[in-house]
């Protein structure tokens, strides 16, 4: 692996584990065991390393949310989506822990993000009319599908937030990906009201698999256990 691509890989490890906060250049150069000026010579600062780290973000949830045009989607398809975005939110968590914080710091970064965030509700908007096109939801007038398409993106770049802020300092250092996929469960329980009848039992089952847990909740289960 190249050293700009060795740097990139253990800036998101870090930035994740710890906090883009918490993490200088140095942390990074001690960390590959490289000089601060080995590192420097690929990136001038550390907000170069975000901003390239989340093109690579971009590339991942532009190709998760690939919709084929010659065919309606089916429940799989929901449940791909949903779990795939998850992942990727999962896998660069750091950056919707502090967003506000990155965008007010980097143009580049704020500019590109206001352009992703039009895709991903032009992909989300598009994805509710092929689920109505496979009769898994009621077709929706434009405005509501634009309305939905806003909400579920709320749903999912803030919930890692409402964990952090909801459930205090233990799933803020202890959060885990199965409490992150919990998000899933809101984003089926809004749009439970306009699945199709033929088809509500079975998003309902779905929707169960992710239905969220506080972590006293988690405690007493453990508890019950032993």
């Amino acid at each position: 692996m190249k050293t700009r691509d060795k740097i990139l890989l253990s800036s998101l490890e870090l930035f994740n584990e710890q906090g883009e906060r918490n993490v200088t250049t140095n942390h990074i150069a001690a960390y590959l065991a490289i000089s601060p000026g080995n590192l420097y010579y690929h990136f001038r600062n550390k907000s170069d390393i975000i901003y390239e780290i989340f093109q690579e973000y971009e590339k991942l949830v532009d190709y998760y949310l690939d919709i084929p045009e010659n065919r309606p989607l089916n429940l799989d398809d929901m449940t791909f989506y949903l779990e795939s975005v998850f992942d990727g939110l999962w896998s660069y968590r750091f950056l919707h822990r502090d967003l506000e914080n990155l965008l007010d710091r980097d143009q580049r970064l704020r500019s590109d993000y206001r352009e992703f965030t039009d895709r991903c509700l032009a992909a989300i908007s598009k994805i509710f009319e092929k689920l109505a096109e496979g009769g898994i939801l009621e077709p929706q007038p434009d405005a509501l599908r634009a309305a939905m398409s806003l909400n579920v993106w709320l749903i999912v770049t803030n919930w890692m937030a409402f964990l952090k802020t909801a459930h205090g300092e233990k799933a803020s250092a202890c959060l885990t990906l199965h409490e992150l996929k919990q998000g899933i469960y809101q984003v089926l329980t809004l749009e439970l009201p306009y699945v199709t009848p033929v088809y509500r039992e079975q998003v309902m089952e779905l929707r169960e698999r992710y239905r969220p847990t506080m972590p006293e909740q988690e405690d007493e289960r453990e508890v019950s256990a032993g």
